[in-house]
């Protein structure tokens, strides 16, 4: 279904924000949209919105399954902005956003769907996932210019750290259960990255509530939303496999031609299966089985 615009969406269509949970998937070019979307199908999302540029095109099964909304992501903090009022609109829903070619995996994932993970989450008293983006890139830069390529993608199997997340409001103490995240590609190539962007760490799925605000660093103005765990033991914890750093580096003029090839001895292929993640430590199933 195609809305004219967010507004219009916000008027006509929000008999999609009665059930979650809802996927939102912002389109920043025209690569892997098709099988972005249906990864999340498959995920078992109950409603995906996809935030797009007008010139795209999907097959039409594709189409028939998602509610379109043409949107400009040039403005700063587009996306932001966007799903702040869905935010707003939705409240009580479970909500998860992403751009195209990132993948959502968490525990299990082959298995079980989304709906079912959030439902133990929520159990567990938790209204917020933590979920770690991790860099995929082509192995072949020759072959794959643009970095991207499903059948080759390949991610580091190590060089991932965290650092204590510093309270300005209590003298630079460390917050409470919560950590910055680096590594991939935003690590080893620093230099390329500004310094603000190089955390890996979002919280991609959240329960939507009055007065929830999403900051341009991807945590929120709720302090508990950005909790890795709850305070008795450790909870459900997900991963955005995403080839947004490896495309950026290779189509700014600052890097493109400075880098390559990202691979390296730590490389390995991505086998697309949860167990792979959990096995390299990238995500936590908590006390879910």
């Amino acid at each position: 279904m195609l809305y004219n615009n967010l507004d219009h969406f916000l008027k006509k269509g929000r008999d999609a924000l009665r059930q979650g949970p809802v996927a939102m998937i912002f389109v920043e070019d025209l690569v892997e949209v098709d099988t972005t979307i249906r990864h999340h199908q498959f995920a078992g999302f109950r409603e995906i919105l996809v935030f797009a540029p007008p010139e795209l095109s999907l097959p039409i099964d594709v189409e028939k399954g998602i509610r379109r909304i043409p949107f400009d992501l040039s403005a700063e903090h587009a996306a932001i902005s966007a799903v702040n009022r869905i935010i707003e609109a939705a409240p009580g829903l479970w909500l998860y956003y992403c751009y195209n070619a990132e993948y959502l995996f968490y525990p299990f994932a082959e298995d079980r769907s989304v709906a079912e993970m959030l439902v133990f989450h929520e159990e567990e008293r938790r209204d917020a996932m933590l979920a770690y983006v991790i860099d995929l890139y082509a192995d072949d830069l020759d072959a794959f210019p643009g970095a991207v390529s499903l059948d080759h993608a390949h991610l580091d199997k190590s060089g991932y750290y965290a650092l204590s997340r510093p309270d300005p409001a209590n003298h630079n103490h460390p917050k409470e259960r919560q950590l910055n995240f680096y590594g991939g590609l935003r690590w080893r190539f620093e230099e390329h990255i500004p310094e603000e962007r190089r955390k890996i760490d979002r919280i991609a799925l959240f329960r939507a509530k009055p007065g929830l605000r999403l900051r341009p660093d991807h945590t929120f103005n709720d302090e508990e939303y950005n909790t890795y765990a709850c305070p008795w033991h450790h909870n459900v914890t997900a991963a955005i496999c995403s080839f947004r750093t490896a495309k950026a580096l290779k189509s700014n003029a600052g890097s493109a031609f400075e880098i390559k090839s990202f691979h390296w001895r730590n490389s390995t292929p991505f086998e697309w299966h949860s167990r792979q993640l959990l096995d390299l430590g990238l995500m936590e199933p908590g006390q879910w089985f």
